[in-house]
């Protein structure tokens, strides 16, 4: 594909002795909008931190605009631009919000932190308390501006909406519409969500691509994401 930015090309990969991810092949397209959906345990997370070289990789390769990451560490494939967010959300808990935002400029000027301020204005409101006195969802607006603030050409995603409330994964979802320019992909299994975010799906299944459909398509075929994801959609 001449336009992919990311190509997993048959990925085997997992941890120590277990392998999670099988002979895994996907592409993402600059400017896409990817949601990765599936059952627990299928190898969403892994395919994540195997981009950012945070699973042992078997066999196969990761390509991130044409280049191979094999040998790169995850701050190296950092710099490339691609940008991650991982299920912890890793915010710096003895570190203010606006310090912790300081902390993803990756050497722009410190107004910049602005930017995030605009998306997520409960930050704003927050910039002088520390990382540990948020909210769970106040912590993932966080995580995802100071991941922003570094300006990257792919975002990854993991869980975002996972254990929040209805009215913070809203506001969470409005502000991802509102990034322009971006590669995102969004491993979700708060599924509708997902799907309604995104523009294009794929569904995982022992740790291989199992269905790959335009999102909205996927959103109403009912039997496919019963079959596969173990939704039932009434």
């Amino acid at each position: 594909m001449a336009d992919a930015l990311l190509t997993l090309s048959g990925v085997v990969a997992g941890y120590g002795p277990v392998t999670v991810l099988d002979r895994l092949d996907l592409q993402v397209r600059t400017g896409d909008r990817l949601a990765v959906i599936g059952r627990n345990g299928v190898g969403k997370t892994t395919m994540l931190r195997a981009v950012m070289g945070l699973a042992s990789m078997r066999a196969g390769t990761i390509r991130f605009d044409g280049r191979d990451l094999a040998r790169l560490q995850p701050h190296e494939r950092a710099h490339l631009g691609i940008g991650y967010v991982p299920q912890t959300r890793d915010v710096f808990p003895s570190l203010t919000v606006e310090e912790n935002l300081v902390a993803g400029l990756k050497g722009r000027p410190r107004s910049a932190v602005e930017e995030a301020y605009a998306l997520f204005p409960r930050l704003a409101e927050r910039r002088r308390n520390g990382g540990m006195q948020l909210s769970g969802g106040e912590q993932q607006m966080l995580s995802v501006a100071r991941a922003l603030l570094g300006q990257p050409r792919l975002l990854l995603l993991d869980e975002p909406l996972e254990g929040l409330a209805p009215l913070i994964r809203g506001e969470l979802l409005v502000a991802f519409r509102r990034i322009q320019g971006m590669t995102v992909v969004i491993v979700e299994q708060q599924v509708q969500e997902a799907l309604g975010y995104a523009d294009r799906a794929v569904v995982l299944e022992r740790g291989t691509v199992a269905h790959e459909d335009d999102a909205t398509a996927l959103a109403n075929d009912h039997a496919t994401l019963e079959r596969l994801v173990g939704v039932a959609v009434h």
